[in-house]
């Protein structure tokens, strides 16, 4: 099957995935060699009436809901055309922290509007990359040809209105989707042309099978992995060791710049897992024993998400060690030191073990990550999203899965409100009522201190007619 690149970006109208809504959604299609197939994709998205936006995220894009209700498809409309038109067999969705953001939204839209969530990145031949830790890991090993941006303080920044500025590379309208997703295309092929051994080794690694040949805990070996929880002081990359099992099979890392000893004595050299607004070491309940003052020096690799990593011989051409400020020594007395306290890995895994990486979600929407479906119910929900109005006003099919039932009548209310009957139409009210009063409060906060006069009037309106 022929492969290719799908690089794109969205704007949203706040950072959590699972509460917040797509605005715009651009793209661009490439073939491997990163020449443009067919035209670009700019799709405004309808907002949907149960959600505020966030007015920061508003004056960033400069996108309001107005525009999107003017301009705009329905969620619906829109899974229906990325299913069909983007996310095809064979493609790459790739772009600029996409894996850690961009996807994650894509994943909520797919869950609310009864698509399966995750096919769209791995099935027939389907996968995904992110530019993002290509460039740490290109700058902190294979910096040269390319100018690298650096904040006014002096350290390292990754910006990619910055890179492109400084490589002379076209940047017209940073924040604006279709603007980022030409500029990280830019990026790309400056990393293809300046390094491209190392381009083509991590297209490759972007298989978590690749991965695991690496990084396991049956050959447990050091190996160099850049990661934007390390510090920037090193370019945010270091040599990481594999120490014990983590969550849905993957595995929890040791940074290998730091002495365990040391570090168990309280020397300062980590953060409290409350302090860092990830919400801990796990995103979640702080791990017990040791680990609690440990992250990021102990951090959790996830295999499914394109971690940027290589073999540890790397490090010994073009002045390795001294990038990213360690040298092999170090390493391996950190590493003996770490290898002579077993227990250390076992409590670290039992801390681990049921840590639950999200909180329970207090609306089925945000239920995306509790649970798969069975068959049965995988048959129902490929009914509904394919229905029409008049199907679904009358399709009422008995779920199993306790999520559905709500999820449904949120989705009608969402996309086909004329489907719904007079009492669920009430059901509705009552649901996007309560939640807009929960989002009030901030939203009415954060619209009182913005100094666009313009966008603060739009969003106020728009509220006015929601309530």
């Amino acid at each position: 099957m022929k492969q290719n690149f799908f690089f794109y970006d969205l704007e949203t109208s706040g950072l959590k995935p699972r509460e917040d809504r797509i605005m715009q959604f651009a793209g661009q299609r490439t073939s491997m060699e990163l020449e443009p197939i067919g035209e670009p994709v700019n799709i405004l998205v309808k907002m949907t009436d149960d959600a505020l936006p966030s007015p920061g995220a508003i004056s960033v894009t400069g996108i309001t809901p107005q525009q999107t209700l003017l301009d705009g498809i329905s969620e619906a409309e829109f899974c229906k055309y990325v299913q069909a038109e983007i996310f095809t067999p064979g493609t790459i969705a790739v772009g600029y922290n996409t894996v850690r953001f961009d996807d994650e939204f894509m994943r909520a839209l797919f869950w609310r509007n009864f698509y399966d969530p995750y096919e769209w990145e791995w099935r027939e031949e389907r996968s995904r990359w992110d530019m993002l830790d290509v460039v740490r890991l290109t700058r902190a090993l294979r910096p040269e040809g390319i100018e690298w941006p650096f904040r006014e303080d002096g350290m390292p920044t990754n910006r990619l209105e910055l890179i492109t500025k400084l490589n002379g590379l076209e940047h017209v309208h940073a924040h604006d989707a279709l603007s980022d997703v030409y500029a990280t295309i830019a990026v790309a092929r400056l990393i293809r042309e300046k390094q491209p051994k190392l381009f083509t080794y991590l297209l490759k690694m972007r298989n978590k099978n690749e991965i695991k040949k690496l990084v396991n805990l049956d050959d447990k070996k050091p190996f160099v992995y850049a990661c934007g929880r390390y510090s920037n002081e090193f370019n945010k990359t270091t040599v990481a060791f594999p120490l014990a099992a983590g969550r849905h099979g993957n595995v929890l890392v040791f940074d290998l710049r730091y002495n365990l000893e040391d570090v168990w004595a309280g020397d300062g050299l980590g953060r409290a897992p409350a302090e860092h607004p990830e919400g801990g070491a796990a995103g979640g309940k702080s791990p017990a024993g040791p680990a609690q003052s440990l992250f990021p020096i102990v951090k959790e690799l996830c295999y499914n998400k394109c971690p940027a990593v290589s073999p540890l011989a790397v490090l010994d051409v073009n002045d390795g060690w001294n990038k990213i400020g360690l040298d092999a020594e170090t390493v391996q007395k950190n590493l003996e030191i770490l290898l002579a306290h077993p227990e250390f890995a076992e409590q670290l895994r039992s801390a681990y073990e049921d840590q639950p990486e999200f909180p329970p979600a207090k609306e089925p929407e945000a239920a995306i990550y509790e649970g798969f479906l069975n068959d049965k119910d995988r048959t129902k929900v490929a009914v509904v999203r394919s229905a029409d109005a008049n199907r679904l006003a009358d399709f009422h099919p008995e779920f199993d899965d306790e999520r559905l039932p709500e999820l449904l009548l949120h989705y009608k209310g969402r996309n086909f409100p004329q489907s719904l009957s007079e009492a669920e139409m009430e059901k509705y009210e009552t649901y996007r009522r309560k939640r807009l009063e929960q989002q009030a409060p901030r939203f009415l906060t954060e619209l009182e201190n913005m100094t666009d006069e313009f966008v603060k009037e739009e969003l106020m309106l728009y509220f006015q007619s929601l309530t």
